[in-house]
């Protein structure tokens, strides 16, 4: 998936929780350090290099979701929110150019969604990245969304731009669990 430009971060969050915050960062990154055994037990000039922009890279991202401050730390003792912008980081770290992001304001209070729909801007607009949201806060989706497809059951019932969205009759029927035509009255 991440030789392909994909990145993901999951509904109920997988972070190695007895490794620090800098470690779920790094380990990301296997595929782009130099992996030679013999350069790594030689501490070759060019595995240095590798490993300092592995670090390089770690750190820009914490420094993006505002986790510098807590890269010693156990990943298993951040808060929810704090572990949900770690998720986003360490998929950052594969240098993706699409990220699927599955729930993330999942269990965030307000203040946290506010986190995450400024960081989900940011790559976006400086990283052109493309990503992927599967999301139920409504809230969010409809302010940081420039395309929205919307399923009902498992069925495309809309697609369009935030505000074709919420006009879109059938959209609402299936969020209110009303007929159609009672909408249309």
């Amino acid at each position: 998936m991440n030789r392909a430009g994909l990145a993901r971060t999951f509904q109920n969050i997988r972070l190695f929780r007895e490794m620090s915050v800098i470690e779920n960062l790094l380990v990301a990154q296997h595929m782009q350090v130099n992996r030679n055994l013999v350069a790594g037990i030689l501490n070759t000039r060019g595995y240095r290099k590798a490993e300092n922009q592995a670090l390089d890279r770690a750190f820009y991202w914490l420094e993006v979701v505002d986790l510098v401050d807590c890269a010693n730390r156990l990943a298993g003792t951040l808060s929810y929110g704090q572990q949900r912008r770690l998720e986003i980081a360490r998929a950052m770290c594969t240098g993706p150019e699409m990220i699927c992001l599955d729930e993330p304001a999942a269990g965030l209070n307000p203040a946290e969604t506010h986190a995450l729909s400024r960081i989900i801007r940011f790559l976006r607009q400086h990283h052109g990245i493309t990503v992927l949201l599967i999301e139920h806060d409504m809230g969010m989706v409809m302010e940081i969304s420039d395309h929205i497809i919307v399923l009902d059951r498992g069925d495309v019932i809309a697609r369009g731009a935030p505000q074709e969205i919420q006009s879109n009759i059938s959209v609402i029927a299936a969020y209110l669990g009303a007929d159609e035509e009672e909408i249309a009255v």
